[in-house]
């Protein structure tokens, strides 16, 4: 598969781009951004092409990987579901309920498919406990605490603006819902009423 990646900051440097390159089956295509000396900075490593217009990339790519701002994504995301490319997204997937609404929109439309990309929620070892739980059925209410340090010492993160403005509920509560919301919908699919988040009956 040919995956083009959007975006050049420190996420998409330390995993995005690495895993693309080191991928045996995936053809890591370029890399645009919105500085174009970053992209062809964070592509020349990794052997592959910096991009100057991101329509350029979608037209050589089947899928895009987003490393981008919420802001940003929503708007690129779209762009790039109405190209019929797949998408790996960041999160969150946007910053206002309108823009998320117009990305499901549009990868709905164009029958691709979308994921995103939470960095624990895939390991091995987070997807055994959540299968264990899934298992036990009867889950009407979960509770999570998620500490996150990327406001403290040298993380490269911390300079990020919308993070900045929007704090850790943002940035860390994503994560939190994409293992909680898998304990609702396996219950879901069994059962008609709604539920609230939170512990066990």
């Amino acid at each position: 598969m040919r995956i083009g990646l959007l975006g050049t900051g420190p996420w998409a440097r330390a995993a995005h781009a690495p895993a693309l390159a080191a991928h045996r089956e995936v053809e890591f295509t370029g890399v645009w951004g919105r500085r174009p000396e970053a992209a062809a900075e964070l592509a020349a490593p990794h052997g592959t092409r910096a991009y100057d217009d991101v329509d350029a990339l979608l037209a050589d790519v089947d899928a895009v990987a987003v490393a981008l701002p919420p802001s940003v994504q929503a708007e690129l995301a779209v762009r790039a579901a109405r190209a019929g490319r797949h998408l790996l997204l960041d999160k969150p997937v946007a910053t206002t309920v309108a823009e998320a609404r117009a990305v499901a929109e549009a990868v709905r439309a164009a029958g691709v498919a979308s994921v995103v990309f939470f960095t624990t929620r895939f390991q091995s070892a987070t997807e055994a406990w959540v299968a264990e739980q899934a298992a036990r059925g009867g889950w009407f209410t979960a509770r999570a605490e998620w500490l996150g340090a990327v406001f403290t010492g040298d993380s490269p993160y911390a300079a990020s603006p919308w993070r900045r403005e929007k704090g850790a509920l943002w940035d860390v509560g994503p994560h939190a819902l994409s293992v909680l919301c898998l304990l609702y919908t396996s219950d879901a699919a069994d059962e008609e009423d709604s539920v609230d988040l939170g512990g066990r009956r």
